[in-house]
């Protein structure tokens, strides 16, 4: 585990004690994506540990229950996740600017990871989600130690503390800073669309689910880092452009596969409790394209368990089979998959250089896949 000195920040820690990569750029990345994930993620890991490390030891004097608050979100922030966003944002940075330092990325993509706790916590404590990543959510982990009404409360509060955390990680960027300005405003954009889609998701009132998901997590999972990685990098007005042309099905794709899985995926997969998103009554792509194919009986079916934590396991594996036997799981992995093509085309054209382009291009590759 990584060690570093309470009082120093990120910024001026030595890059080559905080990865297992050297971050020179294009050529300190693996062939293809999975590779690069498998690059990126212990160098994001290692970022974000030396982050907390430092944060817990700063607040340390005033207590134990703020250091609780902390702890949590730090649990669940170390606890998993592929760090897709980051390894977009790498591959996009060092497609642009293939000798340059990927420290920047690196940075960045530890920031879009704290803004990731920051948006579970208070995801899973809007949907009652009592797991997340195979553990407890941070509202169940604070609630069992200050009590549900407490807990809660801490739990929001350790969101905030997290989002700001992501926000000084990325001032600490070491760009000049007329970059780091535009990065911010960025990421505030980023924050602000999760916010609006957030919010039309919560009152279920969403007339176009793709536009609702593009907006509550296209923005931070695909869009957002990409263009970030751009603008690092300081690509030009027409790559950026083309780099939002490949990001717009891949952000759709990303949400479609997460659907999927959140409906039809097993507990290994998804670290979430079999059929959440139906207990939850989440409104996915699945259960918009049901709406019009389900007859009575099947609708019938689908009442019992959507929207319902108490559901059974029968209830639950009765209205899953209901929204395959009505075709709509074949028609949201048709979509899937067309979406995963159009961005395979659009990555073989983008201006960066040929490793990064293929790199892009798996995204896609792995995004039609699916889980191993």
């Amino acid at each position: 585990m990584l060690v570093c000195a309470p009082s120093m920040t990120l910024a001026q820690m030595d890059p080559n004690d905080l990865t297992p990569i050297p971050p020179t750029g294009l050529a300190s990345l693996g062939e293809d994506f999975p590779a690069l994930l498998g690059q990126v993620r212990p160098a994001i890991e290692a970022r974000l540990d030396a982050i907390w490390t430092a944060k817990l030891a700063a607040i340390h004097r005033h207590g134990p229950a703020v250091v609780a608050m902390a702890s949590a979100a730090r649990e669940l922030t170390m606890r998993g996740g592929k760090r897709f966003r980051a390894a977009l944002l790498a591959a996009v940075h060092a497609g642009v600017a293939p000798e340059a330092s990927l420290e920047p990325a690196l940075q960045c993509g530890a920031a879009l990871e704290l803004l990731q706790t920051y948006l579970l916590i208070q995801d899973d404590w809007i949907d009652n989600d009592a797991t997340r990543r195979g553990g407890p959510s941070v509202h169940v982990i604070l609630g069992a130690e200050l009590g549900e009404r407490f807990g809660a409360a801490s739990a929001i509060l350790a969101s905030d503390f997290t989002w700001g955390m992501a926000l000084a990680t990325i001032a600490a960027i070491d760009v000049p800073p007329a970059r780091v300005v535009e990065v911010m405003a960025l990421y505030l954009r980023i924050h602000e669309d999760v916010v609006i889609g957030q919010q039309i998701d919560v009152l279920g009132r969403a007339e176009d689910v793709e536009a609702m998901h593009d907006l509550k997590t296209g923005s931070y999972t695909v869009r957002g880092p990409i263009a970030l990685g751009a603008a690092l990098a300081g690509a030009s007005p027409s790559a950026r452009a083309a780099l939002d042309r490949y990001a717009a099905p891949l952000g759709v794709a990303f949400q479609l596969r997460d659907d999927l899985l959140g409906t039809f995926g097993t507990t290994e997969e998804t670290g979430k409790p079999l059929g959440s998103d139906l207990r939850t009554g989440k409104r996915t792509a699945i259960l918009a394209e049901a709406e019009h194919r389900l007859d009575a009986a099947g609708r019938e079916i689908l009442d019992r368990a959507f929207n319902h934590l108490d559901a059974s396991e029968a209830d639950v594996a009765a209205a899953t089979a209901a929204l395959q036997t009505c075709g709509a799981r074949a028609e949201v992995e048709r979509r899937l998959a067309s979406l995963c093509d159009d961005a395979e085309a659009l990555a073989a054209d983008l201006p960066l250089a040929p490793a990064a382009k293929e790199m892009l291009a798996g995204a896609a590759r792995a995004l039609r896949k699916g889980p191993e």
